[in-house]
């Protein structure tokens, strides 16, 4: 009789497992300190809330930099949490991938005009 200890479990679906976790929790972090950050600004802004003082908030390199890191982040944040949907949900082969490229493409797009916004490209 002989007992196999050592094989491999095959697991299927969307077995990404502690680094998605992982990965929706940093973004999620990342993304709420950027609100309490561009919040704080608004809040200690004198006057009313106009152009110039938006434009104000985002005009340091430093907090391009963060809107960037943030924009990436929500990108990261998106994807993982649609590709887990289509791959729990969207049970033909098919119809899963062209959604998934859908997404792609469209999150790339999304990145795209975000960067084009944050530094008027």
């Amino acid at each position: 009789m002989s007992v196999n200890y050592g094989s491999k479990r095959i697991v299927v679906g969307a077995h990404y497992g502690l680094r998605d976790w992982l990965a929706q929790r940093v973004t999620g972090a990342l993304m709420a300190l950027f609100t309490l950050v561009v919040l704080a600004q608004v809040i200690f802004t004198s006057g009313p809330i106009g152009y110039e003082q938006w434009a104000g908030i985002f005009a340091p390199q430093w907090m391009k930099f963060l809107t960037f890191a943030v924009i990436v982040a929500l990108l990261w944040h998106v994807w993982v949490g649609v590709r887990d949907i289509f791959m729990d949900y969207i049970q033909p082969v098919g119809i899963r991938l062209s959604l998934q490229v859908f997404a792609i493409v469209w999150l790339v797009g999304c990145a795209g005009w975000a960067v084009q916004v944050l530094w008027r490209l």
